[in-house]
């Protein structure tokens, strides 16, 4: 596999990063995760507008252009031989000297991989998992898509390695935040409903697409600070992530839904897919709504 790393092409076998890099002491990082779908990288304009607030958060300088990172993507796609694939593009503070460091990071590393995938993917169910463990606060004012992964860790340690469980995080108060690696959604009486950001959890690029998606298809959508029995009158659950799309629930607990049978996760979900070949940002959708009510 071929990787990009500071501006070059390498095989991942060539790659190598400074021991001294503080992404890897001190996890001063972030990344984002998209798709590509025949070659177009799904939302990037958002995923990189998210990335460099978080890199401003850190301190760290970096500026590749939009333009950059497609054409990246693309030489990356065609040397592996692939059209629809995982990206994950990390940037971390790069190397320095020893210690907590307050200055800005002006020599940042950036990595770009990518790992293949079917270039579609049916509606795959999940069982959803209360966890023991409870979410961790942020580690700022807004949880940023960090190199700190611990608490991940530790979640999916406690649910285990199967693919077909996802785990869900409460807070330290009791509500519900989000999954291990996904935001949480559920329907009720034709309703969407999901946490606010207020419990911590990370605003992630496919959250903020469906509910812009489920108002554009006027559904009521709720967003505040919930427990574990506001799930017990939701007739759909779901989960979502950026490269899993819309994943339905199918059980939580003694609790059966809907799951892939459920009628607005179907709606969703194939809205979802008339976008992914085209979109840069989620902006383009309200405008392109807005102009077809105009109409």
């Amino acid at each position: 596999m071929y990787i990009y790393l500071n501006g070059v092409i390498v095989h991942q076998s060539e790659a190598s990063i400074s021991p001294f890099d503080h992404g890897y002491l001190y996890g001063l990082g972030v990344f984002e995760t998209f798709r590509t779908y025949g070659g177009h990288p799904f939302l990037l304009k958002d995923h990189l507008s998210r990335l460099k607030k978080g890199l401003k958060a850190l301190n760290i300088e970096w500026d590749i252009k939009e333009a950059e990172i497609k054409k990246i993507v693309s030489t990356l796609l065609r040397n592996n031989g692939w059209e629809d694939a995982y990206c994950r593009l990390n940037v971390s503070g790069g190397p320095g000297e020893i210690g907590l460091q307050t200055a800005p990071y002006e020599d940042a590393t950036t990595i770009l991989f990518q790992k293949e995938l079917p270039p579609s993917r049916p509606l795959r169910e999940k069982e959803g998992v209360f966890l023991r463990l409870r979410r961790s606060t942020p580690e700022i004012d807004e949880r940023l898509k960090s190199h700190h992964y611990l608490n991940n860790l530790a979640a999916k340690r406690e649910i285990g390695p199967s693919h077909d469980r996802e785990g869900i995080f409460l807070t330290g108060g009791g509500h519900i935040c989000e999954g291990i690696t996904s935001n949480i959604f559920w329907i009720k009486e034709g309703a969407i409903y999901t946490p606010s950001i207020e419990t911590g959890l990370l605003n992630g690029i496919t959250r903020q697409f469906i509910l812009a998606m489920a108002k554009s298809l006027q559904m009521p959508v709720h967003e505040g600070l919930y427990r574990e029995s506001d799930l017990e009158s939701a007739s759909e659950v779901f989960f979502t992530n950026s490269v899993q799309e819309v994943v339905p629930v199918n059980r939580i607990g003694n609790r059966t839904f809907e799951g892939r049978e459920g009628r607005f996760v179907r709606l969703l979900h194939e809205h979802y897919q008339k976008y992914v070949t085209y979109l840069d940002s989620i902006e383009e959708m309200k405008e392109g709504n807005a102009h077809a009510t105009n109409d």
